[in-house]
């Protein structure tokens, strides 16, 4: 059974679960581009030693999404990320005491779980819980406010180790998480659902779902693989393509506005369309801005990073409302978990994969990102509308 929210409550849960969400990828997914070099510092070490721990809590996370969006299924998601809170915070605790790298390599596991209890996915979960398939406007809603999870948090995290050092930076997002985003997560309404089905379970016809779950699956491992890539090398890539350092820094700034801005569109005016229609033309706009940094070099810089950005902003929030579209509440939470899994698997490796690239076959190598996405959006097509 859902519990009847009020209208007038919606704002309040975007702004918590966004809050909350906010600080969740701010500790995690985005403090090895400020906190990776002083922690191998620390040890002696490579900071390629550092994002290889980021990389085990990807692959943490894709093995706990699909359990944690099964007891989201049968127990609502509030308790679900008030735990994750404990479990980020305790992760953090174990990097700012670690003694040694094996220590270091668990408390990156640790927040691996912290990531598959907490981030999106279990945020989608908890809103498709709550409003069932009106859930659409609350998730582009959080989406709004996390997207400035990396305009605040690394800001924060470089103020916190100017100010007192890398561990005590981790304690400090530790800190946050129990002070803030605990209570935030708080105010979310308890739900408790009835038992779901399985993935398997979710029609008598199982052929044409199945289908459509692997070309679901397929666009998300696409598309994450592509953002992933691109947020660690495009300043590389345009500087490939003929851009000065000037350039490509900025134009690399205008990814997050334009991701935002995106996601505006799509609070207003895409709404009024199916899902479908907007991720279709949010997967193409990648292969089309690849095409034009191929054909015009480096003054097309900033297109580039503006359609970049605003198809990656729409297709982050696709992540939660295809599948609420395509296949509707039951099992969502579980369902969604196994759609995002090999997306965590393929973005653990899009750094090392489209660097090997960009060193070998230089601006060349945005061709592999543009057949991806291209694939995406013929899998896409191939997706019946429902």
């Amino acid at each position: 059974m859902r519990c009847a929210v009020e209208p007038k409550r919606q704002s309040i849960v975007i702004a918590a679960l966004g809050s909350a969400q906010t600080i969740s990828w701010a500790s995690s997914y985005y403090i090895p581009a400020v906190l990776a070099a002083p922690i191998a510092a620390s040890f002696s070490l490579n900071p390629v030693w550092v994002f290889g721990a980021f990389s085990i809590a990807l692959l943490v996370s894709a093995l706990v999404g699909p359990w944690a969006g099964a007891r989201i299924d049968r127990l609502g998601g509030r308790g679900v990320l008030m735990i994750s809170n404990f479990v980020f915070a305790l992760g953090l605790a174990l990097l700012a005491l670690a003694p040694s790298l094996a220590v270091l390599f668990f408390g990156w596991a640790v927040i691996g779980f912290g990531m598959g209890l907490g981030l999106y996915e279990a945020a989608f979960a908890t809103l498709a819980g709550i409003y069932g398939k009106d859930a659409r406007r609350l998730i582009t809603g959080i989406t709004l406010i996390a997207g400035f999870a990396s305009t605040v948090g690394w800001p924060l995290s470089g103020l916190m180790l100017a100010t007192w050092g890398w561990r005590e930076a981790c304690i400090g997002w530790a800190l946050i998480h129990l002070l803030l985003a605990l209570p935030l997560n708080a105010l979310l309404p308890t739900v408790r659902s009835k038992s779901v089905p399985s993935v398997s379970d979710i029609s008598e016809d199982a052929e044409p779902p199945r289908l459509a779950l692997f070309l679901l699956s397929f666009v998300f491992a696409a598309t994450w693989f592509n953002s992933t890539a691109m947020a660690a090398h495009l300043p590389g890539l345009l500087e490939a393509s003929g851009a000065s350092v000037a350039v490509a820094i900025a134009a690399g700034a205008l990814i997050g506005p334009a991701q935002v801005a995106a996601r505006v569109l799509e609070f207003g005016f895409l709404r009024r369309f199916n899902p479908l229609s907007s991720a279709r033309l949010a997967a193409s706009a990648h292969p089309v801005a690849a095409v034009c940094l191929v054909t015009f070099g480096g003054p097309v810089a900033y297109l580039f990073a503006v359609m970049h950005g605003a198809g990656n902003g729409i297709l982050t929030i696709a992540k939660g409302t295809l599948p609420l579209a395509l296949f509707g509440t039951a099992g969502y939470g579980a369902r969604l978990g196994w759609l995002n899994a090999p997306a965590r698997i393929l973005q653990a490796g899009a750094p090392l994969l489209f660097g090997a690239a960009l060193a070998n076959w230089g601006l060349q190598a945005i061709w592999l990102t543009a057949g991806i996405g291209a694939l995406a959006t013929v899998a896409l097509f191939l997706l019946r509308r429902t």
